[in-house]
């Protein structure tokens, strides 16, 4: 028969069965979506080749064939260990030969079974299997009875659930008195997931799959329950939408009737009064009457009335054409910004010239400015101080963390609950189209699969894009060229360049102790005594005592710890007035630990003697300027480089380049050339815990570690920054005021700088050139002279 079944199309197989020994070794055919039980028939379409060889060989001897589920659906041609190891072994019933090649067969599970062995994989599966007979259950008992009966009843309901109970099925399920049976039937109609099917094929005791079953007919049960209620719930919402649609239409008859005003017509007309007085450009009116003749054919009620509506709203409330006339006075001015501000001549006088320009040409674009400095230096702050000055609104928001495009340029309407972006919200929250709007963190904008919001804010800071700006919810331009952007950011090495590009940088450096100590005097210490409700005659503090503030309880660039710790004085001073104490506080050197406690920071240990080994660097941080301490030592070893303390890629670098500097020049060092022979160089810097990178430590890391291999100490007056070559060359790097500012918070007398930096000495106050001596310095070798030689008593001179 299997000779003839090549040419025909159809096969269907005798009647007259064999008998039912299941053979040991079978071919095998793995089912990808589907699990079989016993006694469950379904038809399948096999296309796969080594499925229709097995197919074809098991028609052409006994027709027993093993199905097994795949583990993964999506693979076409699974190995043994991705095919489950429990299947069904099912007699093939009738099988339909197609033209295509493919098969369509009619099968019937008869009996579980194990894989026990491949014993042929090339062309097809074929296997030995361990067929799997249900235990025998020696009686039915009242337990199993009741499972059965349970059963039997979650089927039914399920089925009259979905409308496909019919009469045959209570008879059915009736005639089935083996609990194993029983479970097989149910669980092969129900919608199951594979896993949880052939989680259930794998149970043998008949009473346990039974079990499993009624759990999961249960849960089927609850959901089927539920989801008719929803469909319930939905038609009864449709029906009641109707009789209030019928129930309205008649009250508008009545008080048409009665001659009174429809409150959709009345909503209408303030709709039309209000874009009216808007005064919005052309494009923008046609589109708001556009949408109000949508909202006048809409029902009230309707989903999409109500952003309509919403939509009219946001359109009739922009400032379209409301601005406040600039007051420009350039004198008044300068006293405003002197009045909330010390120092920042350069950032002031900026502003001072855009005001000039402004007044004589009132049709200038706005500028954008972008103050970068360390947190407390006062750079939200001249925001509100330059909106003062020139009479107009202020607008802040905060750009940090934000990752969403949609949070610059807003939602599209489609969305539920769109609304449109942070620059149009400030826009409508201060009622005018020409504030002073302040972003600040502009460094510290996100990006990710939402968008990146710093390519949305191109547009809007762009002068000569941002006069038709496109919000994604209003889809209309909108004049954003009256608007003053002003930008902060602590650093500018995460802004993207071509954000970078359209700003004006301004940087702001920390300020030194004897600044603070004049912004604490005359801003912040007044302020903590009003905030605090004390009056200046109760409070008092001496210079030297808040000089001590300045260098032992705060280590900043800024002035905003500083305030805190004002603030902390005034707060305990206020609650003995609050007990009934009087007179006078007087905060003095001696009294202060009594309001603030111990000192938080001291001068650094080291500092107070040379040492071989030591070396004082100097680091920039989005914080300010600080001092860095480079640790060099020898321990025994083959000549290795161990470098410690958090560093970067780059740093690691510059120690390498130290390291290979040293050993280049280990004779005119006066080095003996041997002595990385046994040992090693440990390079260390402190304050492990703080990430830290950068090329401009170069230097002091080739000077502590020479320092080590000479056992010459470094003087400890002596703080250095530059990146150095391979070749001892002495190279530029930045941020050289802020870490001036760090060495004289740190106490360092003479500071050593490349010599291409020494044209920004001049960016450098005159009172931190008066305290610091600057040598410029352009090979390695002059460094280790006057690292090695330095006088301090000279150096202050």
């Amino acid at each position: 028969m299997a000779e003839t079944d090549r040419d025909d199309l159809i096969t269907i197989l005798e009647d007259e069965y064999p008998e039912d020994t299941i053979p040991t070794i079978i071919p095998m055919m793995p089912l990808r979506d589907v699990v079989i039980f016993n006694d469950m028939l379904l038809p399948l379409f096999v296309g796969r080749e080594k499925s229709v060889k097995a197919m074809e060989e098991a028609v052409g001897k006994d027709r027993f064939l093993l199905v097994v589920t795949q583990k993964d659906p999506g693979i076409e041609n699974p190995k043994p260990e991705e095919i489950f190891e429990i299947g069904t072994v099912s007699r093939i019933l009738r099988m339909l030969k197609l033209p295509d090649g493919r098969l369509k067969a009619l099968v019937q599970g008869v009996s579980r079974a194990r894989i026990i062995k491949y014993v042929r994989k090339q062309s097809l599966y074929r296997v030995k299997i361990e067929v799997i007979d249900d235990p025998p259950i020696p009686e039915i008992t009242l337990k199993v009875e009741a499972l059965m009966r349970n059963v039997r009843e979650n089927s039914e309901k399920i089925l009259a659930l979905r409308g496909e109970l019919t009469g045959d099925v209570a008879p059915i399920l009736e005639s089935i008195e083996d609990p194993g049976k029983l479970a097989d039937l149910v669980a092969s109609n129900l919608r199951l997931k594979i896993d949880e099917s052939q989680k259930l094929l794998e149970i043998v005791d008949p009473v346990a799959r039974l079990t499993r079953v009624n759990d999961i007919l249960s849960r089927e049960v609850e959901l089927s329950s539920m989801q008719a209620k929803i469909q319930s719930d939905v038609k009864d919402e449709i029906s009641k939408s109707q009789r209030d649609y019928f129930l309205r239409e008649q009250m508008r008859a009545i008080h048409r009737e009665l001659g009174e005003q429809d409150e959709k017509l009345q909503e209408i007309e303030e709709y039309r009064k209000k874009i009216k007085k808007a005064k919005m450009p052309q494009e923008a009116r046609k589109e708001a009457d556009k949408q109000l003749r949508r909202l006048e054919q809409m029902h009230p009620d309707s989903a999409e009335s109500s952003v309509v509506r919403t939509y009219l709203d946001w359109l009739v409330e922009m400032p379209w054409s409301k601005s406040t006339a600039d007051i420009i006075d350039i004198k008044k001015a300068k006293e405003i910004l002197d009045k909330d501000h010390y120092g920042l001549n350069k950032v002031k006088d900026r502003v001072l010239e855009y005001l000039s320009v402004r007044k004589l040409n009132p049709k200038t674009k706005g500028p954008i400015l972008c103050f970068v400095g360390p947190p407390g230096v006062g750079k939200t702050s001249l925001g509100q101080a330059i909106a003062k000055a020139m009479k107009r609104k202020f607008v802040r928001i905060s750009l940090g963390g934000i990752r969403d495009e949609a949070e610059i340029r807003g939602h599209r309407r489609t969305y539920i609950g769109a609304l449109p972006g942070r620059i149009l919200q400030g826009l409508k929250q201060c009622g005018t189209n020409n504030p002073v709007f302040m972003m600040d963190e502009i460094d510290k904008l996100g990006a990710d699969f939402r968008g990146d919001p710093s390519s949305a804010l191109l547009e809007a800071l762009d002068p000569e894009q941002n006069f038709a700006f496109s919000d994604h919810y209003l889809n209309l331009p909108f004049d954003l060229s009256k608007v003053i952007f002003i930008l902060t950011a602590n650093m500018t090495d995460t802004i993207p360049s071509a954000l970078l590009d359209r700003m004006e940088i301004i940087n702001i450096s920390g300020y030194t102790t004897e600044e603070k100590e004049i912004i604490a005097k005359n801003f912040l210490f007044p302020r903590q005594i009003r905030e605090n409700g004390l009056k200046p005659k109760n409070v008092n503090i001496s210079p030297g005592a808040l000089t001590q503030i300045i260098e032992e309880y705060t280590y900043e660039s800024g002035v905003r710890n500083l305030e805190r710790e004002l603030g902390s004085i005034c707060r305990k001073a206020a609650r003995k007035i609050a007990e009934g104490k009087k007179g006078v506080f007087r905060i003095t050197k001696n009294t202060l630990s009594a309001y603030l406690g111990i000192p938080k920071y001291l001068p650094e240990m080291d500092q107070d003697e040379s040492q071989a080994g030591l070396c004082t660097g100097l680091a920039w941080t989005y914080t300010g300027g600080e001092v860095l301490y480079v640790e060099a030592a020898l321990i025994g070893g083959k000549g290795e480089l161990i470098v410690t303390g958090q560093i970067g890629e780059v740093m690691q670098e510059s120690a390498r380049a130290a390291l290979s500097y040293a050993r280049a020049n280990l004779p005119a060092l006066g080095i003996d050339e041997n002595i990385f022979d046994n040992l090693d160089l440990h390079i260390h810097v402190p304050a492990g815990a703080i990430p830290k990178d950068g090329p401009s430590a170069g230097i002091a890391m080739a000077t502590a570690l020479i320092s080590a291999l000479s056992n010459k100490p470094v003087s400890s007056y002596v703080a250095m920054t530059g990146e150095i070559t391979l070749r001892g060359r002495i190279l530029p790097v930045g941020g050289l005021k802020e870490k001036a500012l760090g060495a004289l918070r740190g106490g360092i007398k003479t500071v050593i700088i490349p010599e291409k930096n020494k044209k920004d000495l001049s960016e450098i106050p005159k009172n931190i050139r008066r305290k610091l001596k600057f040598i410029p310095v352009s090979h390695m070798d002059e460094v280790l002279a006057l690292a090695f030689e330095v006088d301090p008593t000279k150096a202050e001179s």
